[in-house]
């Protein structure tokens, strides 16, 4: 049988940042049971789309949600980035709190 889950792993990437804006791509990788290259090749199309901002500091990256951003897909353009992460917070295994208020970008809507 096929394994395949719910959610993209655009949407694990995002949920991931979302719980630690500081998160090293490898461990996102880890999480998210892809490759590290995979992870930075999903960040950086988030980050082209305008779902998140990639600041560096230091040696590290605090990445910076656009939670105000809709979902991609025509069926679930009505609702917001927000939305998602909030519907998995404090989820065992998932997204926590969006972070401390470096780690979010205003919600715009």
């Amino acid at each position: 049988m096929a394994h395949w889950t719910f959610l993209t792993n655009h949407a694990h990437v995002l949920m991931c940042l979302a719980e630690n804006p500081t998160i090293r791509l490898r461990d996102v990788a880890a999480r998210v049971e892809i490759t590290e290259r995979a992870a930075q090749r999903i960040v950086t199309e988030l980050e082209e789309a305008g779902y998140l901002v990639r600041v560096r500091e230091g040696r590290r990256n605090n990445y910076q949600l656009n939670t105000a951003m809709p979902l991609r897909h025509p069926l679930d353009s009505d609702y917001r980035i927000s939305e998602l992460l909030a519907t998995f917070a404090g989820s065992a295994g998932t997204a926590g709190s969006t972070g401390g208020a470096n780690s979010v970008l205003p919600d715009e809507s």
